[in-house]
């Protein structure tokens, strides 16, 4: 439980919103797996590949579906840090904290 306290201190938010947004990631990684399981399960192999042979074959590609000359090294994914909360919502996480109400 220290850990989890030190953990949404350096977050900047309150232990509860760190410990419900733990429960909710976990639930939503299960349901997601369950998911995928089952799409798995009525996929269809043969079909797939036939879909597959037949994409592009009459579609060439046209100006501007050329992909970057770097696009390996190009991301657009946030850094963790900036998927963090809100400044607004970080103050207030930290009013309740320091009067006393986690």
């Amino acid at each position: 439980m220290e850990e989890a306290r030190k953990l949404a201190e350096s977050e900047g938010v309150a232990l509860n919103q760190l410990i419900n947004v733990a429960v909710a990631e976990k639930i939503s990684t299960l349901r997601t797996e369950q998911y995928f399981k089952e799409r798995a399960s009525r996929a269809n192999r043969a079909e797939t590949l036939r879909i597959l042979a037949r994409a592009g074959q009459e579609n060439p590609p046209v100006e501007g579906d050329e992909l970057a000359p770097d696009w390996k090294r190009q991301t657009n994914v946030p850094s963790r840090k900036a998927a963090r909360l809100p400044a607004e919502t970080k103050k207030r996480s930290r009013k309740k904290r320091n009067s006393g109400h986690i």
